[in-house]
């Protein structure tokens, strides 16, 4: 049986469809457990005296997480992700009229998983421990990008009306920095700003060479700049100070997450094997361990892998054109990790730093030299993953000496 579910975030049209493509039922399911009784009844319903050993019924669904999702795969049902993407491609295959509506989409999903189940990946099997490491790690890395966006907005706005604390500060995100730009946000109070007052807040900020890094910051403050007039100079100073203390905020948030991502990791039974890898972290290792999960079904091989992680190349050939391209469909989180990962491994791996050398004297830019490591590197995570063996440089990176590890 096949069940095509397009969810809302209060209710799920759900349509029932037989291997002939014949509709069986069809409904509006409010979210939440009635929701999902009523689909277990209209499934039920439709078995009858049927063993429910006897029949597998697969679910498409444009989603693979949440509480639905999870009791849809505690039922027992086959639950196939479709990516948003994809059902949109095949919606376009049923109808170019460009008509559209909830229970269309019910009806394409089920035919979909019906036709082309075999070419949708199911949901995958992930233990607890690795979601609730998916939590921390994605909420973790999402307050970071969120301070780089309240970084980059008072950089803008200090450009406007105070460059001369850009000339002052180079990390705005900084304890210090916050600190002295909320106790004097204008330039005419940042100019009256003591050796003593900036000495103090750099030795709470546990910074080294005090006295020339305060000197140097009153120095710049009191450079002559072009400026603002005093009412508008004022309006930014409120408008900068709500921005520090956004970023302040964040700043504590993020410590104290990267406390509960590091224990939830550490608790892993892959985390040994993870952090063995060049490059990776406890923090950088529970985002990697968060995007891949740790169902170990899930990838049949390192090339699968690699092409979920959106390392491996794109071939498109047509005649006698042929070109090789990077991806740009992929996981945004997961490539970001790989991408850190595989910049990092290059000043703690010989082997990587080689592998990235070669690629560089073939012509390679840095991001594709880059991002040909991260895939390399992806596929030495799997056979350590796969076989349960920590990371060893000379196993890894044997095939470049021509020597073999014993």
């Amino acid at each position: 049986m096949f069940v095509g579910d397009d969810w809302a975030e209060d209710h799920h049209d759900i349509e029932l469809m037989d291997g002939s493509g014949r509709r069986l039922a069809k409904a509006r399911l409010p979210e939440g457990v009635a929701g999902m009784a009523r689909l277990h009844a209209m499934i039920g319903d439709q078995l009858g005296q049927t063993l429910a050993d006897e029949v597998e019924v697969v679910v498409g669904i444009e989603t693979d997480r949440g509480p639905w999702v999870a009791a849809l795969v505690a039922a027992g049902y086959t639950v196939l992700a479709v990516n948003p993407l994809q059902a949109a491609r095949f919606r376009d295959r049923l109808g170019v009229s460009g008509a559209k509506s909830d229970a269309a989409d019910a009806h394409m999903l089920a035919d979909m998983v019906r036709t082309h189940g075999h070419e949708l990946r199911p949901v995958a099997g992930d233990s607890a421990r690795a979601e609730a490491i998916k939590v921390v790690a994605r909420t973790h890395k999402t307050l970071i990008w969120e301070r780089t966006r309240h970084t980059q907005r008072l950089r803008h706005a200090l450009r406007d009306y105070f460059p001369a604390a850009l000339a002052a500060f180079d990390d705005l995100d900084a304890a210090d920095t916050l600190e002295l730009l909320d106790k004097a946000p204008t330039p005419g109070q940042a100019a009256r700003l003591t050796i003593a007052q900036i000495s103090a807040a750099l030795k709470r900020a546990r910074r080294r060479n005090i006295t020339p890094k305060a000197a140097a910051i009153q120095t710049a403050l009191r450079a002559e700049h072009l400026g603002q007039p005093e009412i508008v100079a004022a309006a930014y100073a409120a408008s900068s100070r709500a921005l520090i203390a956004v970023i302040a905020t964040l700043n504590a948030q993020i410590t104290a997450l990267q406390g509960q991502v590091e224990s939830h990791f550490g608790q892993h039974p892959a985390a040994e094997i993870i952090v063995s890898q060049p490059g990776l972290g406890p923090v950088l290792g529970a985002r990697v361990l968060a995007e891949f999960g740790d169902d170990p079904h899930r990838y049949s091989s390192a090339k699968a892998r690699k092409n979920y992680a959106g390392t491996s190349p794109v071939t498109r050939a047509s005649g006698r054109k042929k070109v090789t391209l990077a991806r740009f469909v992929h996981n945004d989180r997961l490539i970001d990790a790989l991408l850190t990962q595989a910049f990092a491994a290059l000043n703690t791996s010989p082997g990587a730093r080689a592998y990235y050398d070669r690629q560089r004297a073939r012509g390679a830019n840095h991001n594709a030299a880059l991002r040909q490591l991260a895939n390399r590197l992806v596929g030495i995570l799997h056979g350590c993953l796969k076989t349960h063996t920590p990371y060893d440089e000379m196993t890894a990176w044997s095939y470049q000496t021509g020597t073999v590890a014993a």
